[in-house]
């Protein structure tokens, strides 16, 4: 089957062509250009499906395929992933009117930890506020973690669905997700992408009594709130760059102090949630690094797996090289792995299982 994938990013999409499991072409465009997807499907028209990624599903557990009834509750939980959500629409309705007749599928972030126990996705909020199981941990990045675990099994020779992973994906967005019997069983990203380790520009947790205090000193709407929480926090907030961690990593190497505090408390949020991820398995096989910054800035991952001591990891000397690869030395009780991202390999694997459930109209 050839599947074109699409992977709307917050100001990108990546393009792929996945032809029976195999990337035979990739691009990437920027997504203020209206006419994107029309640049894909010109490049690759002879697809038997198309797969997007959707950051939220909401209850969805497995992909599915587009509909207008699908679509109508994709486009009730924008408020829940805004940075992606729209975007995510916007490519799935403009392939739909530009390809009427091929089937297209919603791949979900959320739907890899749709299986998680109770006590890691409810909140200890009112039950009034929870009874319908809506304000609930959701999760992100359930298809990077996907693939990492699939991944990381023939790298170690061994099946995926028995490894008990932590899965750090490490990119403009960070989570940090437990694996056991093949999907996540906690995450650092809850409700929204917001939760869980310091990111680009999201600030991750902070202490909600902290954010009432401001809202009352600085009278601010939700609104004002959330752009300050989403876009202007995390390293882009500390350092005063605009969050990419190639402007801190210069400015931290110029001496700007700003810019290394702001390295540092993006270390240590990101072990801590590492550490907190691990005692929700009952053995720890591996820790495995995905994402843009795992994939571009290996010095980083190293500089975190360093400070894992107490779960047994080592880093080693590690070459800036495209392969995925052991980053812990021999000694280590543990391995640490990078792993490079290959969500367009899940989409297409969710796409022709969607479409085998389905027959096609």
């Amino acid at each position: 089957m050839r599947v074109l994938t699409l992977n709307p990013g917050s100001s990108s999409v990546k393009v792929s062509l996945v032809a029976d499991g195999i990337a035979v072409g990739w691009a990437a465009w920027d997504l203020t250009d209206p006419s994107v997807v029309g640049h894909a499907i010109r490049r690759w028209s002879d697809v038997d499906a198309v797969a997007v990624r959707f950051v939220h599903g909401g209850s969805q557990k497995a992909p599915a395929r587009v509909d207008d009834a699908l679509l109508a509750n994709l486009e009730r939980l924008t408020s829940l992933a805004p940075n992606h959500q729209p975007l995510s629409l916007q490519v799935t309705r403009e392939v739909r009117r530009l390809l009427p007749d091929v089937p297209v599928v919603a791949c979900f972030d959320t739907a890899f930890h749709a299986r998680m126990p109770e006590a890691a996705s409810r909140y200890p909020l009112p039950r009034s506020w929870t009874a319908q199981n809506r304000l609930r941990r959701y999760g992100f990045h359930g298809l990077s973690c996907q693939y990492a675990l699939r991944r990381t099994g023939e790298l170690l020779g061994r099946a995926s669905e028995d490894l008990q992973l932590v899965c750090a994906h490490v990119g403009a967005g960070v989570s940090v997700t437990a694996i056991r019997d093949g999907h996540g069983v906690d995450t650092s990203m809850g409700f929204t992408p917001l939760e869980g380790a310091m990111m680009a520009t999201r600030s991750g947790s902070v202490d909600p009594g902290l954010l009432l205090h401001v809202m009352q000193t600085v009278p601010m709407s939700p609104a004002e709130m959330a752009d300050a929480l989403f876009h202007r926090s995390g390293l882009a907030g500390m350092s005063g760059t605009n969050g990419d961690l190639r402007r801190v990593l210069a400015a931290a190497s110029r001496g700007e102090r700003d810019a290394e505090v702001a390295l540092d408390v993006y270390r240590h949020r990101l072990r801590r949630e590492i550490g907190a991820a691990a005692m929700s398995l009952s053995r720890l096989d591996a820790v495995v690094f995905t994402g843009g910054v795992a994939e571009h800035q290996p010095a980083v991952i190293t500089s975190v797996v360093d400070g894992l001591g107490v779960l047994g990891l080592r880093a080693g000397d590690v070459p800036h090289t495209d392969v995925d690869r052991i980053v812990t030395v021999a000694g280590s009780s543990v391995p640490a792995l990078i792993v490079r991202p290959r969500e367009d390999l899940e989409l297409a694997r969710g796409a022709e299982e969607a479409l085998a459930r389905v027959p096609v109209r």
